[in-house]
């Protein structure tokens, strides 16, 4: 018997963002089937900047597609993800290093690769347990300024 062909799902995926920081709202469907939209793309690239310095860079898709995936986890499909940090230039990086411990020296926020999040009402302890269960990238779990670091590098996990 010829195998079953998996169905094609062309919904779209809508992410909804809130930046903490510059106080900026977004809300795009990134991707349709299986084809990102390169304009949502770049709406998100400049919405991802570090705000620090305005300087722009390629946000690694797979990360928006994890977050699409822990919103749906959470039963929060649509609602606003609160941006703390994303991408992060090497200047900002250094600035922050200087003055914390707790950030990495090569960390993946200076590639496109991570992002530190909220999601209002859903405590962090769970945003952070629903992550990890995705079994996709690093989760790092910040309890004392309650935000969640989620990346798409190596399957690893941390509290701080």
């Amino acid at each position: 018997m010829p195998a079953l062909a998996k169905k094609q799902s062309y919904r779209p995926r809508i992410l909804s963002f809130y930046h903490r920081h510059t106080g900026e709202k977004v809300k795009v469907a990134y991707r349709i089937g299986n084809f990102y939209q390169r304009d949502a793309l770049q709406a998100l690239n400049n919405f991802m900047r570090d705000f620090r310095t305005d300087d722009v860079t390629m946000v690694d898709p797979k990360l928006f597609d994890l977050l699409y995936e822990l919103n749906g986890r959470l039963g929060h499909p649509r609602g606003p993800i609160e941006i703390l940090s994303a991408y992060r230039s090497p200047r900002t990086n250094a600035m922050l290093r200087s003055t914390s411990r707790r950030v990495a020296r090569n960390s993946l926020h200076m590639q496109g690769k991570a992002v530190d999040i909220r999601l209002p009402g859903i405590s962090a302890r769970w945003v952070r347990n629903s992550a990890i269960s995705l079994n996709r990238g690093g989760v790092g779990f910040y309890p004392r300024s309650n935000f969640v670091h989620v990346d798409t590098g190596e399957v690893r996990r941390w509290v701080a």
